[in-house]
């Protein structure tokens, strides 16, 4: 057994389903290669939002799994409203003016009772185990990742009263992620917010972020190392399928209520009133949870008939839509706060040949990979007309049988290629520890 450990505490994991499992859990599949041995630390009996079964067979056998049990309120807060807790816990807000009483009590404890989020109870009990694990096993490194950002606070316990390495994994920011507004904060819950990801930023030994806005955010907060690894792709064994018959337009993954593009079904109701063959062969795919104020604008824009809403599917199944659908969509909220947010399913759109036609706030880190790689086209909210043109491109050459992507640039995004650089840091660490 390699000496070189690395204990990770994160809340996703299988049979979690969604984004929030993929990074660490393809990261622990590829981290052995490289002489480190992951020893993971995760909830015995968590209350997750969406489940994958299949993400089950990712996880090797070799895989050190310690659990310890957690106190969830979400389970609690079911009593009251089981779907818009459910829908609370994926992350899925309704807006402001929709709110029912029930929504905005809930939302109020969500932001100013767990601080910083619902999972705090899980802290105390998981530095009392993990301090003894560590010190029986002589783990010298560990891996927070969040959110939840209350993972961080075990690590920040962990650090003062042990001195281990501690690297902080964001997969998101803490308190400039869109949502953090919509939680109905006081005054003194928005300072607590803060003062704690400041301490966490201040006191870890290392930051691991996934885009350079949020390394550049974290800078004004911290002097220690900020490492960005962004989300990627892993080589999936996945059944060959044949195209769509139609031309399909897919959305994979939560289609939340403040990413809801009017342009986008503007551009598409107008196209199938002024071109009868899009409106033979055109089909919109929704694939994940969709935000009940997205399915009425689709509604308002007469789309109904042209929709193919599947829920969520396994993540096998996603990749499966996301090579046989003709166009991909990627969309992000019109924000500042969101300029940041690579979302993790776009490397794995960029390997499933198909043309990505996204849209975001102007600047967004992931306008530049998409152009780096030659992945796709990226518009901004206000360039309808821009859209609407490029849509009718695609459809064209859909008809001619040539929709096609040419990508170029792909590999630094695999996450064999990402869990390297990991491994060199977890490396530099426990070298320094031993030295």
């Amino acid at each position: 057994m390699s000496t070189n450990k690395v204990l990770i505490i994160t809340y996703y994991w299988p049979p979690a389903g969604g984004p929030g499992v993929q990074r660490w859990l393809k990261f622990v599949k590829y981290l052995p290669e490289f002489d480190v041995e992951p020893i993971v630390y995760i909830p015995e009996n968590p209350s997750y939002p969406l489940l994958d079964e299949k993400l089950l067979s990712d996880v090797s056998d070799k895989t050190i799994i310690l659990k310890n049990k957690i106190f969830e309120p979400y389970a609690l807060a079911s009593f009251l409203s089981k779907n818009k807790t459910k829908k609370l816990g994926a992350g899925i807000i309704t807006q402001k003016k929709k709110q029912s009483f029930v929504e905005k009590i809930m939302l109020w404890i969500r932001g100013n009772v767990f601080i910083p989020d619902a999972r705090v109870f899980w802290v105390k009990p998981s530095v009392k185990y993990l301090k003894k694990y560590i010190q029986e096993n002589n783990i010298e490194t560990i891996i927070t990742s969040g959110p939840p950002h209350s993972l961080h606070l075990i690590g920040l316990d962990l650090k003062k009263q042990l001195n281990v390495n501690w690297i902080a994994d964001f997969r998101d920011p803490w308190t400039t992620i869109g949502y953090h507004k919509e939680l109905k904060l006081s005054k003194w819950a928005s300072a607590k917010h803060k003062a704690l990801e400041k301490e966490v930023m201040t006191t870890c030994d290392s930051i691991l972020v996934t885009s350079p806005t949020t390394k550049t955010e974290f800078e004004r907060i911290t002097n220690q190392p900020i490492e960005v690894i962004t989300n990627g792709y892993d080589v999936e064994k996945i059944e060959k399928k044949p195209l769509d018959e139609n031309f399909t337009l897919a959305h994979i993954g939560s289609f939340l209520s403040e990413r809801n593009p009017q342009i986008l079904w503007e551009s598409l109701s107008e196209l199938i009133d002024e071109n009868k063959a899009f409106a033979t062969h055109f089909k919109l795919k929704l694939i994940g949870a969709v935000s009940k104020e997205v399915i009425q604008s689709i509604s308002e824009y007469k789309l109904d008939g042209f929709v193919q809403n599947l829920g969520y599917v396994s993540h096998e199944e996603a990749l499966i839509h996301q090579r046989s659908s003709q166009v991909l969509l990627l969309i992000e909220i019109d924000s500042d706060d969101t300029k940041c947010i690579i979302p993790g399913k776009l490397f794995e759109y960029m390997v499933s040949e198909r043309p990505i036609l996204a849209i975001g706030p102007e600047n967004s880190d992931f306008e530049n990979i998409i152009k780096q790689t030659n992945t796709g086209i990226f518009y901004q909210y206000n360039e309808k007309n821009e859209l609407k043109s490029q849509i009718l491109s695609y459809f064209n050459q859909y008809l001619d049988k040539n929709l096609k992507v040419n990508a170029v640039g792909l590999q630094q995004f695999s996450r064999k290629n990402l869990t390297e650089q990991i491994a060199k840091t977890i490396s530099k660490f426990n070298s320094k520890t031993q030295v």
